[in-house]
């Protein structure tokens, strides 16, 4: 990737996490799953397994092994 690429990815990032914060705040809703958002997209490390519903290979798991059950 060239370094515009990755600054434009950056920057789009850095929108997702406004429009998380922006939802947030609208919304009134301040659970664990939304500032595990805020904190994910506010950083640089990269989780596979970061969303919270289940995927595909996920499936016969129990609700408290996903990341879901997280949340407050």
């Amino acid at each position: 990737m060239d370094d515009q690429t990755v600054a434009e990815l950056k920057q789009k990032i850095a929108q997702a996490r406004e429009v998380i914060a922006h939802l947030m705040d609208r919304a009134a809703f301040n659970g664990a799953e939304a500032h595990r958002a805020l904190d994910y997209f506010g950083g640089e490390a990269f989780d596979r397994n970061f969303l919270p519903w289940p995927q595909h290979a996920d499936e016969g798991l129990r609700p408290d092994e996903l990341n879901a059950a997280n949340d407050d």
